[in-house]
């Protein structure tokens, strides 16, 4: 018998196509993962708005700018709700965001090597607590401490100046929206400084060696090489923390008060979207009344959805004018 010798061009194309093959299969996959989460997201916002769609037959616009929520009256609108989110998420990342880079900066340029590891872990372990310990933590310890301390000598320093005043007037009664904000400003740091942290170690190491050789100091060094260099890494941590607070549920409700009332001052308790519907979706014995209640959770990823478009605006608007096109 005559054996027919195998072409070596046709040997090296078998290990290419099926290599082309494994590429394309692979593309498919995560092509169709992406694409699996951009329906099951919009699969949620169709779910709610279509759940939410009798409140807003009913009150339409004015349930968006309404002030009312009178259950016995059945009149619902979301603006203190959406008031009270906003406040508290504006509250904690006032907070937050310079405790956590003081915090990723200290790790990655200041500390002692030594030290890093475990000053790291345990602030990590912050973001491990379930919020609901930080709901009672908030309500029994915190919340005397700030109604015996902090509010009195806001509203005694601060509650008569002519454009603040109406800020932190009212009585130190502890729960409200400075409480919540502060507690949510705790819960959000753990987030902002570990992503801030993970791209102050990924600065290049020549550009602070260039720095030291110009005779730079260690807060040139890091106010004009480390945070340049990452402050779009930086604002999409600071997002990633503003998204975790408007979200926040057990611990707002323990400690915001749960009152749908409006009022300027941060020392008197109001409502967020999230406490709203964690605490009176059980108690919804009317079409409208669950109803508005849904339509307050499509108003929640709306505003999400949002602040983060907002973000990856701003991220690529700092992207060109770094010059960078990816």
């Amino acid at each position: 018998m005559n054996a027919t010798a195998a072409d070596p061009a046709e040997l090296a194309s078998s290990p290419r196509k099926s290599g082309a093959g494994a590429d394309r299969a692979f593309q498919l996959i995560t092509a169709g993962a992406a694409w699996l989460v951009l329906l099951l997201l919009g699969g949620v916002a169709v779910s709610m708005a279509w759940g939410g769609r009798l409140a807003f037959k009913t009150f339409g616009w004015h349930f968006v700018t309404g002030k009312d929520w009178d259950v016995v009256g059945g009149k619902f609108g979301a603006f203190v709700p959406i008031y009270g989110t906003l406040v508290t998420s504006a509250i904690a990342l006032m907070i937050a965001v310079p405790v956590s880079i003081g915090i990723a900066l200290f790790l990655t340029d200041i500390a002692p090597r030594w030290t890093r590891g475990p000053i790291a872990i345990a602030i990590e372990l912050l973001a491990a607590i379930p919020s609901i310990i930080y709901g009672m933590w908030g309500l029994f310890v915190f919340a005397p401490f700030m109604a015996a301390h902090v509010e009195p000598w806001l509203s005694g320093h601060f509650g008569n100046k002519p454009l603040i005043g109406p800020l932190f007037s009212g009585p130190p009664i502890g729960i409200g929206m400075l409480t919540a904000g502060i507690v949510l400003g705790i819960m959000v740091i753990p987030f902002i400084s570990s992503v801030a942290r993970e791209v102050f170690s990924a600065v290049p190491a020549p550009l602070k060696e260039s720095a030291v050789a110009l005779g730079s100091t260690r807060w040139e060094i890091l106010s004009r090489v480390t945070l340049p260099y990452t402050r779009s890494a930086v604002i999409g941590a600071i997002f990633l923390g503003l998204g975790r607070a408007l979200g926040e549920t057990m611990a707002v409700t323990f400690v915001l008060g749960n009152a749908h009332d409006l009022s300027a001052s941060l020392l008197m308790p109001s409502n967020s979207i999230a406490a709203a519907i964690a605490n009176e979706f059980t108690e919804a014995d009317t079409d409208l009344y669950r109803s508005s209640l849904i339509a307050l959770g499509f108003l929640l990823f709306v505003v999400t959805f949002v602040v983060l478009t907002i973000a990856k605006l701003m991220l690529l608007r700092l992207n060109r004018q770094l010059g960078r096109t990816h």
